[in-house]
């Protein structure tokens, strides 16, 4: 009897244990008042989303929340230019298999803000092909770009953008870099602001190029993300 009463604890004492751990998927005020520290095998990240960006935002934190990217790999990196991750079949893949198809089924809409642009270190959604532009719903790029001249955005503009960049964009452009020629067609929802090193050091892996999807030869992977408390950098 007191072997069966032990017994009876310990599996309620499991159950209530498995209960405690289940991760809280609900959005709360404080957690959008976070940042989130991503882990790498190469060091690590700390990002700040942008609250112009609600519905991006807070798709991340739930993510975040829920370990969705932890062990997840970038699997695609291109010099000067991004690292993409945030495909669950990552996770396990094998060597040389080409990724970014992975994902939940819905996506979230386009969220364009004239204040967020692809300057050095901003954090966007991927996306496949859509008319609306609306964003994968898991899978994020982080830009490292180049520095940019005059002449070289004054092409961008006319050539792919058919528009002007302001001129505030423009100066950071030409100092810190980036990306110009994404703006206003993937949303930027947040941006790195310690540890753009890192994602240096990312950007100048060995790749497998073009036909293999620029995945990096070694695995990069993101070992966990989570919540901290947000602080002057």
């Amino acid at each position: 009897m007191m072997m069966k009463k032990a017994a009876l604890l310990s599996c309620i004492l499991f159950l209530a244990i498995s209960l405690c751990a289940q991760k809280d998927s609900t959005i709360k005020k404080k957690d959008r008042k976070r940042d989130v520290l991503m882990q790498t095998t190469m060091g690590d990240i700390i990002i700040r989303l942008s609250d112009s960006t609600p519905l991006h935002r807070d798709n991340f934190l739930k993510l975040v929340k829920v370990n969705y990217y932890d062990s997840l790999l970038f699997h695609r990196v291109i010099k000067d230019f991004m690292m993409q991750g945030g495909d669950p079949e990552s996770k396990r893949a094998i060597a040389g298999t080409r990724l970014g198809g992975g994902g939940p089924a819905n996506r979230i809409p386009a969220e364009f803000r004239t204040s967020l642009f692809h300057k050095k270190g901003a954090i966007a959604a991927a996306r496949n092909e859509n008319p609306e532009k609306a964003s994968s719903a898991s899978q994020f790029y982080i830009v490292q770009g180049k520095v940019w001249t005059e002449g070289g955005l004054d092409s961008t503009e006319t050539y792919r953008l058919k528009r002007k960049i302001p001129a505030a964009h423009r100066a950071v452009y030409k100092t810190i870099g980036g990306t110009p020629h994404l703006d206003q067609g993937y949303t930027v929802y947040g941006e790195v602001v310690k540890g753009i090193d890192v994602v240096d050091k990312i950007c100048a892996v060995p790749t497998s190029k073009g036909a293999g999807g620029n995945r990096p030869i070694e695995d990069i992977r993101i070992i966990k993300t989570k919540l901290i408390k947000r602080k002057k950098y």
